[in-house]
């Protein structure tokens, strides 16, 4: 039965190890081993074929746009691969092939776990194609090193190297693991958030606010916990963090007032749901429907196409108008002059009745003709009519409306009347016999 250094060697493989290596792989054993290895990378595909079915998520980052291009294919070889390798070590079969397949299979794993993510998380990032570059060169050269037998004396040098941060010991080998931790932590971190986050807004179609507070208080959580798990990977005492906990609460309470205002407005929002994405809000003479609403900021959209970024305490503390809090119904209005003369009595309910006719108008509350001015032209009457959409534009609505409306005075023969001026024309004053003699003689 092989030895446990002859699997993890602790020091670099010597020129006669290296060929001893190279006979075993070409032993009848190693054809068993290959076998065996083929078979977990056939079970790893089936199962991930299995799962993805015939088209995956194109945001998912377990599958990809083929089987073996996702997270979970490497992941499933190398849970396969390491229970072959324990069977193969208990029947006392010398290892060679998954010597060197093991540590390939982590890098392959690595290098998808992190391209994936932070494709997931920033999506069209210039800077991705560098750190796609960066891990995978950092992984197959790790891989390298750990099958020659050379990173675990790396390790034990860098554990060497040691120096005292306050009451803990610290060396560079702890440092190093630390921020590699930290790294594999946020990405797991982020993976998980963002798998949540579109687990609960996907095919949402109520309880949006509420669904929306769930996926920012998990991303927080996550976050946080990965966080701490680094600084313990490290070797750094967490208790430690109660005076740095302390400071940010001064700076906080001084630097971040309206920052921290902002986040916790966000959070009474979606808590108290007096405003939900979707509704058609007027926040400082600018009206828009909500598409978002995050920790710190809410995105009103305008139906011209213009998104206003509003600071959450700005919601809070200000008048808002809120046209569907209760209801979508929103009221219009539309002016109208006829010549004076005219019969109300028997215009306005023809004109109520072709207003109804628009296909957006609500049946109920119905439409209402009023006379609301005596203008020096004409009886200006106001048409009211109730829309039940208003994201589908309100100028299309009162366009419709007033259409109708000069359709139905050309059917009955009622003049819309122009602008009238009465001009008076005084006679020109006669000049009398002694002014026009005067006025001779000075000539």
């Amino acid at each position: 039965m092989p030895t446990t250094s002859s699997l993890h060697p602790a020091q670099p493989l010597t020129a006669e190890e290296l060929t001893k290596l190279w006979t075993q792989l070409q032993q009848p054993t190693a054809l068993a081993e290959l076998g065996l290895l083929l078979a977990c990378l056939g079970g790893a595909w089936l199962i991930v074929r299995l799962m993805r079915g015939r088209q995956a998520d194109a945001k998912s980052i377990w599958f990809g746009q083929h089987v073996v291009d996702g997270v979970l294919f490497p992941i499933l070889a190398l849970i396969l691969a390491l229970g072959a390798r324990r069977f193969l070590a208990g029947v006392e079969i010398p290892l060679a092939v998954f010597r060197v397949a093991i540590p390939v299979l982590v890098s392959l794993a690595v290098i998808r776990l992190t391209v994936k993510v932070l494709g997931v998380v920033f999506p069209n990032a210039p800077a991705m194609r560098v750190i796609e570059r960066t891990v995978s060169w950092m992984a197959w050269v790790g891989s390298v090193l750990w099958i020659i037998g050379v990173m675990p004396l790396v390790l034990d040098e860098l554990d060497g190297i040691t120096w005292k941060i306050g009451a803990s010991q610290v060396s560079l080998r702890n440092l190093i693991e630390g921020a590699f931790s930290a790294v594999l932590v946020l990405i797991l971190s982020l993976s998980l958030s963002s798998a949540i986050e579109n687990r609960l807004l996907k095919g949402a179609t109520d309880n949006m606010s509420l669904r929306k507070i769930m996926a920012n208080l998990s991303r927080a959580l996550l976050l946080t916990v990965g966080l701490m798990m680094a600084l313990s990977a490290v070797g750094i005492d967490l208790t430690a963090l109660s005076v740095l906990g302390g400071a940010i609460g001064v700076g906080v309470g001084f630097g971040l007032q309206k920052l921290a205002a902002n986040y916790v407005s966000g959070f009474v929002i979606l808590a108290e749901r007096s405003l939900r994405i979707g509704d058609l809000v007027k926040v400082d003479n600018f009206e828009g429907r909500i598409t978002d609403i995050n920790t710190r900021y809410t995105v009103l959209r305008s139906s011209a196409g213009r998104e206003a970024i509003v600071p959450n305490e700005m919601l809070i503390t200000q008048r808002v108008e809120n046209a569907s809090l209760a209801d979508n119904k929103l009221l219009l209005m539309t002016e109208v002059q006829v010549a004076y003369g005219t019969d109300l009595d028997w215009l306005r309910p023809l004109l109520a009745e072709a207003v109804a006719k628009v296909p957006r108008i609500l049946p109920s509350p119905a439409p209402a003709v009023h006379l609301t001015a005596f203008a020096p032209d004409g009886l200006g009457l106001t048409v009211a009519f109730w829309i039940g959409d208003p994201e589908n534009g309100q100028l299309a609505a009162r366009s419709e409306v007033n259409l109708a409306i000069l359709a139905a005075l050309n059917h009955l023969k009622v003049d819309i009347p122009y602008p009238q001026r009465v001009v008076h024309i005084n006679a020109p004053l006669e000049v009398s016999s002694a002014e026009h003699d005067i006025t001779h003689d000075a000539t």
